[in-house]
């Protein structure tokens, strides 16, 4: 079992910034990835950015160039690095991983982006 906790989330300006940060119960050395998903009001969650175990990042086209994905293996944390927030960044993020095919979610962080 992984318990996943979230925080960062908030009220923000557009053009303004947000760490969001993911911490696991446990070494997060063996997961098989790592990420972030977002889910807006009325529509279907959707991934944001991951980081597989063997490296590299993926990222949802919508965010390339603005939001950075990085992962602490000491710390057992994930991180959002999200700039140039926009209105449409507008959702609850949640923290996802993957481990011996299971999947485990967060409670999810609001992200609002309003002025």
């Amino acid at each position: 079992q992984v318990q996943l906790v979230e925080s960062g989330g908030g009220l923000v300006q557009p053009g303004g910034s947000l760490r969001l940060s993911c911490v696991a119960s446990r070494s997060i050395f063996d997961f098989d990835t790592m990420g972030w998903y977002r889910q807006a009001p009325g529509k279907q969650r959707e991934l944001v950015a991951n980081v597989p175990r063997g490296g590299g990042r993926n990222y949802a086209d919508s965010v390339k160039g603005r939001f950075t994905i990085s992962r602490d293996n000491a710390k057992n944390t994930v991180y959002l690095q999200m700039n140039n927030l926009k209105p449409e960044d507008t959702a609850l993020y949640y923290c996802n991983v993957v481990w011996r095919f299971s999947e485990y979610w967060g409670q999810g962080t609001q992200v609002t982006v309003s002025s």
